[in-house]
């Protein structure tokens, strides 16, 4: 289920940018750099993010028995290899766990609070974080506990952390399963708690045979109430899904969208030629929830230098950069932004840009958004290029007096 766009965009890129690539493997940022650099998460799920060792004693704590297995470093490695399997499907599956020690408002504080607490340490200054209240309900929980203690964690880890020396900011997008037939009531949901930590509605699942038209209902409900959503859209299926989900349900984000690039043509002459949709994507700028590490699991690309992103960010698109589920992908965004600078040569601007263009993105209102990325984002990336430039100038002097 590769990207058919994939071997032009080798081509583009070797014919149009090979030297400009080439050069800027020599200021890449270090794996450290890329760590305390400040980063913006719009798509990462709450039950794809667990600790492998939470995941054990929650099972145990709740009578969940049904685990493959009970040693949390080896339980981390079937996560991973189980979702390394090229079907959405089967990489759908593996939630199955994952949700089943969630059913508690006790497991659901310390996950969420836990979720605040790894992405802050990995860097990460802002993070919107999707769950579906409705996967919750098993142990009695209504649908307002599960939402209020998820952001009973959400603050606790934002607490601890700060307390550790790493500032986050966390809000809820509530999800509905596609699948399923509660999409208006999940989006009530979201509305009645946008002001108490929530801030915005998904759709999530398994897209083929599950369009998201079969929701408009919500989505009609969320526009009139002035409120912002994304849509899981062309993530294994193709344009039609972005279609519906822009032109039909009105999302303000694609959750992954990579396969807008079906509808960019790169000519043997190195041109590119977009096709309507594509060019309505950008121009409109339609930020797109790129998730490069469970694309290729998923089988939405084949490599990470074959990932549509490298085309997209050099077209000006939206892009923004996104974990998807840190536990199946064994990934972070540390991780996500350190092989796309192993694959595309990227330095320290194209990693703020991406930042910038994730806060831009956010569900929160524009004054704050303006405030992360000036006071916060702008200021971080700053500080990681003067050291740079300072190691260049050591560099430089002592390569000077050797050869006095």
């Amino acid at each position: 289920m590769g990207i058919d766009a994939s071997p032009f965009f080798v081509l583009y890129a070797r014919r149009r940018y090979g030297a400009a690539m080439t050069s800027q493997h020599q200021n890449t940022p270090s794996r450290d750099q890329i760590r305390r650099a400040p980063k913006v998460l719009l798509h990462d799920h709450l039950d794809g993010g667990l600790r492998p060792g939470t995941i054990v004693e929650l099972a145990r704590d709740t009578g969940y028995a049904h685990l493959p297995e009970t040693d949390p470093d080896k339980l981390g490695v079937w996560f991973r290899e189980a979702a390394d399997s090229g079907s959405l499907e089967r990489y759908l599956e593996t939630f199955s766990h994952t949700v089943g020690v969630m059913q508690t408002r006790e497991a659901l504080v310390r996950v969420a609070a836990e979720c605040a607490e790894d992405l802050a340490e990995d860097g990460v200054v802002y993070a919107e974080v999707r769950y579906a209240p409705e996967q919750h309900l098993e142990g009695g929980l209504g649908l307002e506990e599960v939402v209020e203690a998820v952001n009973e964690g959400f603050r606790q880890g934002e607490r601890r952390a700060g307390e550790n020396g790493h500032r986050i900011r966390v809000g809820a997008l509530l999800t509905a399963m596609r699948h399923a037939a509660r999409a208006l009531e999940i989006a009530e949901l979201a509305n009645r708690y946008r002001d108490l930590g929530v801030v915005g509605f998904d759709i999530a699942g398994a897209e083929a045979g599950y369009p998201p038209t079969r929701h408009l209902d919500a989505f009609e409900y969320l526009k009139r109430e002035n409120n912002h959503f994304t849509i899981h859209a062309g993530e294994a299926f193709g344009l039609p899904s972005i279609w519906q989900a822009l032109q039909w349900c009105g999302a303000d984000r694609l959750g992954h969208g990579v396969r807008i690039i079906d509808d960019i043509q790169v000519l043997d002459d190195g041109s590119v030629k977009l096709g309507r949709l594509a060019s309505y994507v950008r121009d409109k700028r339609i930020p797109l929830e790129l998730c490069p590490s469970s694309n290729l699991q998923t089988g939405a690309a084949d490599s990470y230098t074959d990932h549509p992103i490298g085309l997209l960010r050099r077209l000006h698109f939206r892009a923004t950069v996104n974990t998807d589920n840190r536990l199946m992908s064994g990934t972070s965004m540390s991780r996500e932004f350190d092989h796309l600078v192993e694959a595309f040569g990227y330095t320290l601007e194209d990693l703020q840009w991406f930042s910038v263009n994730a806060m831009k993105s956010a569900f929160i209102p524009f004054d704050e958004r303006l405030a992360m990325i000036n006071d916060v984002i702008k200021p971080g990336y700053a500080e990681l290029k003067s050291e740079w430039l300072f190691k260049q100038t050591a560099s430089t002097s002592g390569s000077a007096e050797s050869e006095d």
